[in-house]
């Protein structure tokens, strides 16, 4: 009788999320940070949201380069190494003074290393260890995103209102330390590796190894998806995601709640609510990405997310519990769009491109969102509040809606996407 072992991919997927997890909760930090530096430095909302745009912006630019650089050296070195500069990043922040270092450290080190640990690596783990359940497993492992906030944002809000924001900062870096010796001892880079197929296959699969320059194979890529109208209707659609999410909402709800009178703890309680609900959301994402045409789930969530946004600066009237209400609703398909985003991409490019055509896509994704933590910041400088930037989010969020019905039509075949000559 044959005895049933654990596949090896869990064990990858479970040391992904992990990293995941950390590095969402270490891109998230600074929303709960804005005031105490607006206090401590008299920096305004607009000069702290640029460092946070330079930050969500290689967020996501580094994404293609980052899928290009795990195929050319491997998961567990690039991930490791990636750790090494965020915790190196995040330390250093406790001694910045001036705007500038707040835009290098948080903004251009912090920022790149994040970018090495977002969705990219999810797609990349659940491309290579996956092919039954693939979609369930990148919406568990895109779902760790929102469960960092669920984990990290609340406890450190208040270790910033007790004990100052360089504590924030100190225990950030310290966790991303810790995680560094379980990438090395666990973490593997696929299965042919360890003499496995992946798991849903029965045979071994061994990719072509990507030589050469990373770079070069990233922008070969780029150059591959620019003639296609799917890959500019999906970054199209991601832009207007990443601006209804993080960029705005995940930077700006809790500066938003402290104009209406809710402390900070009890609004990064809000983000916490919204990274459960999306945990749930997600994963549900994943498991009906595997059954049902991805467009027609595309269109449901950006029309769920416009109304939530649309909603939301009349939330406020009803008290914590309008909010409260907000959050569940929008929380649900916070980032629910990452399954259906990957698997049409990989029927646009083909399954051996879908991770770094969706690093491109991705970028559009935190171009968008750093549009829109610039954009609030400065609205909210000049206005007073934020209400024309959650009613703008909420139209774009609809148009998404419209544009995610035309993706993948007339689509006959996968684009081939040309591999980067060696040097």
């Amino acid at each position: 009788m044959r005895t049933r072992t654990l596949h090896y991919g869990w064990i990858v997927a479970a040391v992904t999320f992990l990293v995941l997890l950390v590095g969402a909760g270490v891109r998230a930090t600074p929303s709960i940070l804005i005031v105490p530096w607006e206090h401590e430095f008299g920096w305004s909302a607009a000069t702290i949201s640029g460092a946070i745009a330079v930050n969500i912006f290689l967020y996501g630019m580094i994404g293609p380069f980052a899928v290009a650089v795990i195929e050319r050296f491997g998961l567990r070195r690039s991930v490791g190494a990636s750790l090494v500069v965020l915790a190196a990043g995040v330390a250093l922040t406790t001694l910045m003074r001036t705007p500038w270092q707040m835009t290098l450290l948080w903004g251009v080190l912090v920022g790149s290393g994040t970018g090495m640990l977002a969705t990219v690596l999810g797609a990349t783990v659940a491309g290579r260890w996956f092919t039954r359940h693939r979609g369930l497993v990148l919406g568990v492992l895109t779902a760790s995103s929102a469960t960092g906030q669920l984990v990290f944002l609340p406890m450190l809000a208040s270790v910033a209102v007790n004990f100052g924001w360089r504590a924030v900062s100190l225990i950030v870096a310290a966790v991303a330390l810790l995680l560094i010796p379980l990438v090395v001892l666990l973490m593997r880079d696929r299965p042919s590796d360890l003499g496995l197929p992946r798991y849903g296959d029965t045979a071994l699969h061994y990719a072509d190894p990507r030589g050469g320059n990373p770079a070069r194979r990233a922008l070969s890529a780029l150059a591959s998806g620019a003639r296609s109208r799917d890959f500019w209707l999906l970054s199209g659609t991601f832009f207007i995601c990443g601006a209804s999410t993080n960029g705005l909402i995940g930077t700006h709800l809790i500066p938003a709640c402290i104009d209406h009178g809710i402390p900070e703890v009890a609004a990064a309680g809000l983000l916490a609510m919204m990274g459960f609900c999306d945990l749930i959301g997600t994963t549900a994402s994943g498991w009906l990405t595997d059954r049902i045409d991805s467009r027609k789930l595309l269109a449901w969530y950006y029309g769920f997310r416009g109304l939530s946004l649309l909603f939301l600066p009349y939330a406020f009237n009803f008290t914590f519990y309008g909010l409260s209400l907000f959050a569940v609703f929008y929380g649900l398909d916070w980032i629910a769009t990452v399954p259906p985003t990957v698997r049409l991409a990989g029927k646009a490019f083909g399954e051996e491109n879908a991770a770094i055509m969706f690093g491109w896509i991705a970028a559009a994704h935190q171009i968008g969102a750093a549009s829109a933590a610039w954009l609030a910041g400065v609205l909210r400088t000049d206005t007073g509040d934020y209400f024309s930037a959650f009613i703008l989010a909420g139209l774009l969020a609809l148009l998404a809606a419209v544009m995610a019905t035309f993706i993948g039509s007339g689509t006959k075949r996968p684009l081939v996407v040309a591999p980067a000559a060696a040097d």
